[in-house]
């Protein structure tokens, strides 16, 4: 079984890698996916992912504060708005449709009054806390 973590891990890791160049894939849930694949299957690929720059960049405030550059912020926002939004448009069923209300609104809820908004401070490169 930690075999088949540690391999979704880098299946995850590879998509989330091509999200980070891809303005139309979201970076930062498959990688939130990949941590949480290789923290089951391997502590050393564990340890490997966390010291990676792409973790570094998009999940370590996320994960050891709850915290996220508003831009951070705003790219999930869309990126995943615009998905459901489509599948919204598409969908012929009105109780997917009212399901995909709902999770836009609790994500909208979730990143607004459950993750903290930091300002990265571009020189050193340490982020402080703005709402």
């Amino acid at each position: 079984m930690k075999l088949a973590y540690v391999l979704l891990g880098f299946l995850f890791f590879g998509i989330g890698t091509v999200g980070a160049f891809l303005p139309i894939l979201p970076t930062v849930p498959f990688l939130l996916v990949a941590s949480f694949c290789f923290a089951k299957g391997s502590t050393r690929f564990n340890s490997w992912f966390r010291s990676t720059k792409l973790y570094k960049n998009h999940l370590d405030g996320l994960v050891s504060s709850r915290a996220m550059t508003l831009r951070s912020k705003i790219t999930v926002l869309s990126l995943a708005s615009v998905m459901l939004i489509l599948a919204f448009v598409f969908s012929p069923s009105a109780h997917a449709r009212i399901l995909i209300v709902c999770l836009l609104a609790l994500k909208y809820y979730y990143f607004a009054f459950k993750i903290k908004t930091v300002k990265e401070n571009p020189v050193d490169g340490y982020q402080q806390k703005v709402s």
